[in-house]
């Protein structure tokens, strides 16, 4: 097999197939020999488990998935690449290449029709310009999912695992405390890829909530006040949300008050719990 951390083995490669990388596709391709063991040791990874990858590049952690999963099955959406992988994945008969976007394909199909009988991991060196698309695909689909271990941008990876309330958080850590407890892993060099990003990357980690956080009426409802509330942050929470949701601002400020909290409140003071009060306010006020 060929050795897939190895530069001039990547280059022969891309030569043989033609393989041109394409920032489009967000395509750094991992040559840390010692990153790849790394994530699946963090992932916890075994025979239990059935392991959906999205992005496998050219294999170089769909192999170590597949030395300890009893499947693997990799997304991938640039069709260059499965005659590339036919050559590295050679003799590594459980795993599968599905080719495809992962934000239209049918995951809960997938997963049901690859995975019968077994636990469910996502790992992944994601494309950091869809990260959180993909993050919240996975989350909010309620996927028969245990766990998310992926690599992104660092500053994503803080926002994402930032605790509601903290000084990094934003809607999408709200979002992915909801559904998930979320913990950032190790940070991953540029010089750890090929080409080198300019930006350090992170592993984090998602142990998936078998129910969201904070029980919430109207879901999609409830994301768009927090979205709202985020977009003017330094804006008190009324005038952010008044604006973001385009609502009469006296309207959310009797809404703030009626459940409970403080007018003059700032959308990073808010929790979880205080979104699906004011959420369930809104909700029964019409708003």
């Amino acid at each position: 097999m060929p050795n897939l951390t190895d530069l001039a083995t990547i280059r022969a490669l891309c030569e043989k197939y033609h393989f041109e990388l394409k920032k489009g596709f967000g395509q750094n391709f991992i040559i840390n020999p010692g990153v790849c063991p790394h994530i699946v040791e963090a992932a916890g990874i075994d025979s239990s488990f059935g392991v959906l990858e999205i992005g496998p590049g050219i294999g170089v952690l769909t192999k170590e998935l597949a030395a300890r999963a009893a499947k693997v099955v990799a997304v991938e959406v640039d069709e260059r690449l499965p005659p590339l992988l036919q050559e590295t994945l050679a003799g590594v008969d459980n795993v599968k290449i599905v080719l495809g976007d992962v934000l239209k394909t049918d995951l809960r199909a997938l997963i049901a029709e690859e995975f019968p009988g077994l636990r469910v991991a996502v790992c992944a060196n994601l494309p950091y310009y869809i990260t959180s698309p993909i993050l919240m695909k996975l989350l909010e689909e309620r996927l028969p999912i245990e766990n998310i271990t992926v690599m992104v941008q660092k500053e994503a990876a803080q926002r994402l695992t930032a605790a509601p309330g903290s000084r990094d958080s934003g809607a999408i850590s709200y979002a992915v405390a909801c559904y998930a407890q979320p913990a950032l892993l190790f940070t991953v060099q540029p010089g750890s890829f090929y080409p080198a990003p300019k930006v350090t990357s992170a592993v984090i980690r998602l142990d998936v909530r078998a129910e969201p956080a904070v029980p919430v009426a109207e879901e999609e409802g409830y994301f768009r006040l927090v979205r709202a509330a985020f977009c003017q942050r330094r804006k008190t929470a009324a005038n952010a949300i008044s604006a973001g949701l385009h609502l009469p601002k006296e309207r959310v400020l009797a809404a703030i008050t009626a459940a409970g909290l403080d007018p003059r409140i700032r959308p990073e003071a808010l929790t979880l719990a205080d979104f699906a009060k004011l959420q369930n306010v809104l909700e029964e006020r019409g708003g």
